[in-house]
């Protein structure tokens, strides 16, 4: 990718010239004329021409190689949102096709939106929604995007991070999903330096540190193998890299491996003729280098979902270093370096019954999987989860390969199949193994999926809560919205009898029939039943609509008469929209906040933040023992920060649970079953027998509060022969 500045329309023009391709000059020199002379006098926060940002969009184009059209459309694509200009006019004086394209980049700006995320969801929907016609759009607005984060320092810090998460959770995965990997990895190192600026200086520092040795080692390995290939086989071309800082990071910090401990931070990538001489090199590089066990991956033979293809494998070089060598053609290095783009950079020509419509299959899935749902933030959260870069591949016993975001369950993979699969499914095996209903799949397993014929069988709306993809949800949703009608009516309405009681909302009857009627017409609900029943199934989900009806409530509220006001319960409620995960960290708005497994605090709980290097703040129990009584005399205690709950917390956290009794038979039955009456979800359960006779069982469930976990305790201790239950 070009990472050097550029500033003027002979720049550009001396770019295209190096790219030793044919453009429409007439119509890329009218795009610029255009932008240039609407935006005229316009600047940036640097202080450089306006002019400068498209020129440069435009230049990321030309090196992606995408055509005269995308090129023109990248130096016109502000000019609809920042100038006086139509997309009319537009169509006019060039196409209608320039026209979409700027369209589908252009933000929608005259609708109001009652949060910024919701208006960031519906600009990402409609580019989606353009894409789906045209994938030019999304390259445009990759390269758009890859320039404004080059430029990003001239932004607020708030600005900074709120665009760089916004990359990291939505441009990235698509940049990913498309296979470009050059965009890909500098968005996400341009992202990472502003979310987490006290890591990505760490590992940058260490990379330079020892930048001539890392060098010298890649050029050593590049000259050992070469002259081993180049006589066997013909037209051998190596190149070498280091892992990317991102990549880094999230083995350090997330992971928690050290520098030393990552196996890929070096990697030598041999690139060939033909097929057969990719596994000839494999043999090769086997005899000459001492191969580590578990860490070849065949993806030529199993390509990824976004085309990419390579043999990797792992060995170990006589120094002792671990490498990674990937080894690929001509044809799948173009599509893994440029993905969808390499389809107009190289005019590859797709391989029969490889469409470029079959490649962009999964952006109208993913569109198709929302279309019932008006909440566009499910479909940020959709991308977040959907098209993450980890993969696993999972084969059905036919050896068909399922492709599934890392994470994934053996529902998740019923439901990739056939959603009638998922509905009637029963159990699973792994392997010939049977396995729970929420086992995570791993690459390389055989799945079976058991079902049955018993037609009123259905999915159990504890799925919700396990599956990893949206496509599974979305399909256990329509089967209740479909087949439970009477059952959704009653769990909506006993949704919306426990969110206003958390919330101390108190409304008359017809108060209530006139709010919910009013939630109906926003989301195509005729009727009142209509709306308890999408609560119900999860089309409508009411912590989100919580702040907006509680804020008119407590207006109306303040416009009572004191004397009725008084009458009515009063409960402190406090709305901060920078809470994330449910807390709010002193003096630190949307920080990554990660609730520490050692002592899994609980809403109501007394709590205090950690700064961590890898993974935002970190949230402990003040009474928790890795917290320091006397924060002052701790190693860092500048690390240690304030943190709050929110006064609305939407989440649901895991606490586990020490339940002592006296050992009887069916003691385990009465504890599972207690959870079963108050519809809890149990994340594992496991009992032993003391010596003393004494049973001891601990539980990891699903709760939303203290006040929740209170009330659990206390009905467990009524089952006879339970001795004490504590938070363990």
């Amino acid at each position: 990718m070009p990472v050097g500045k550029i500033s003027t329309y002979e720049e550009l023009l001396e770019i295209i010239k190096e790219s030793d391709r044919e453009f429409d000059m007439d119509l890329i020199g009218r795009a610029y004329k255009l932008a240039d002379d609407l935006h005229g006098s316009q600047k940036r926060l640097s202080g450089e021409p306006y002019i400068v940002h498209p020129l440069s969009v435009a230049s990321i184009l030309v090196d992606l190689g995408m055509d005269s059209e995308s090129i023109a459309a990248g130096l016109l694509h502000d000019v609809v949102e920042d100038t006086p200009i139509t997309l009319e006019q537009i169509e006019k004086m060039f196409s209608r096709d320039i026209a979409n394209l700027i369209d589908g980049v252009t933000k929608i700006g005259r609708i109001p939106y009652s949060t910024r995320e919701e208006q960031q969801a519906e600009n990402i929907r409609k580019m989606l929604i353009a894409m789906a016609d045209d994938i030019r759009v999304i390259i445009i607005k990759l390269a758009d995007r890859l320039h404004n984060m080059r430029t990003m320092e001239y932004q607020t810090p708030q600005k900074q991070r709120d665009k760089a998460l916004e990359c990291m959770e939505v441009y990235a995965p698509i940049a990913h999903r498309l296979g470009i990997r050059a965009v890909k990895e500098e968005l996400e190192d341009l992202s990472l330096r502003y979310l987490d600026p006290v890591a990505y200086q760490e590992i940058e520092n260490t990379l330079t540190l020892h930048k001539n040795e890392r060098a010298a080692f890649i050029e050593r390995t590049k000259k050992k193998i070469y002259d081993r290939l180049s006589a066997m086989i013909p037209n051998v071309y190596l190149e070498g890299r280091v892992k990317s800082i991102n990549g880094i990071y999230r083995k350090m910090f997330i992971q928690g491996k050290n520098i030393e401990s990552i196996y890929d931070i070096y990697a030598v990538r041999v690139i060939v003729d033909t097929v057969n001489d990719c596994y000839n090199v494999l043999g090769v590089i086997h005899d000459m280098f001492q191969p580590l066990p578990n860490r070849f991956k065949d993806y030529i033979s199993t390509p990824k979902p976004n085309m990419y293809q390579s043999l990797h494998t792992t060995v170990l070089s006589a120094e002792g270093i671990p490498f990674e060598v990937q080894i690929r053609t001509w044809e799948m290095h173009h599509t893994a370096e440029y993905g969808i783009a390499a389809h107009w950079k190289y005019k590859l020509g797709l391989t029969k019954g490889d469409t470029l419509e079959n490649r962009l299959v999964w952006i109208r899935q993913m569109l198709e999987n929302q279309k019932d749902n008006e909440d566009a933030t499910d479909l940020v959260r959709t991308i977040k989860s959907d098209l993450a870069p980890e993969e696993v591949f999972v084969f059905t016993p036919k050896g068909e390969v399922i492709s599934l975001p890392s994470g994934s369950t053996v529902i998740d993979f019923a439901y990739a199949i056939h959603s009638a699969v998922g509905n009637r499914m029963i159990g699973a095996k792994v392997d010939k193994r049977i396995v729970p209903i929420d086992y995570k799949v791993k690459t390389g397993e055989i799945v079976e999926i058991l079902t049955t014929k018993e037609p009123d069988h259905g999915p159990s709306r504890d799925w919700l809560n396990i599956v990893k993809t949206s496509e599974a949800r979305n399909k256990i949703r329509q089967w209740f919205k479909k087949e439970r009608r009477e059952e959704n009516i009653v769990e909506g309405r006993a949704e919306v009898e426990r969110e206003f009681k958390r919330n101390g909302i108190v409304m008359s009857d017809q108060e209530l029939k006139d709010l919910l009627e009013s939630i109906g017409r926003k989301q195509n609900c005729s009727t009142v039943d209509d709306v308890y029943s999408a609560i119900g199934y999860g089309g409508i989900q009411l912590w989100k609509l919580m702040p907006r009806i509680r804020e008119e409530y407590m207006k109306k509220k303040q416009q009572l008469p004191e004397a009725q006001a008084q009458q009515e319960k009063k409960t402190p409620l406090t709305t901060n929209k920078k809470a994330m995960g449910g807390v709010l960290v002193e003096g630190m708005d949307n920080c990554l906040i990660k609730l520490s497994r050692c002592c899994n605090p609980l809403p109501g709980d007394e709590i205090i933040g950690f700064i961590t290097r890898g993974f935002g703040v970190s949230i402990h129990k003040r009474s928790c023992s890795n917290v320091p009584q006397d924060i002052s005399k701790a190693p860092e205690p500048e690390r240690w920060v304030k943190a709050h709950w929110a006064g609305e917390v939407k989440e649901t956290f895991e606490s586990t649970l020490e339940i002592v009794a006296e050992d009887r038979s069916g003691l385990l039955a009465d504890v599972t079953q207690q959870f079963f009456n108050m519809r809890l979800f149990i994340q594992s359960l496991n009992s032993r027998v003391t010596k003393d006779g004494h049973a001891v069982i601990h539980a990891t469930i699903t709760v939303n509060g203290i006040e929740h976990i209170t009330t659990v305790i206390g009905k467990l201790k009524n089952i006879e022969g339970i001795i004490s239950v504590k938070r363990s």
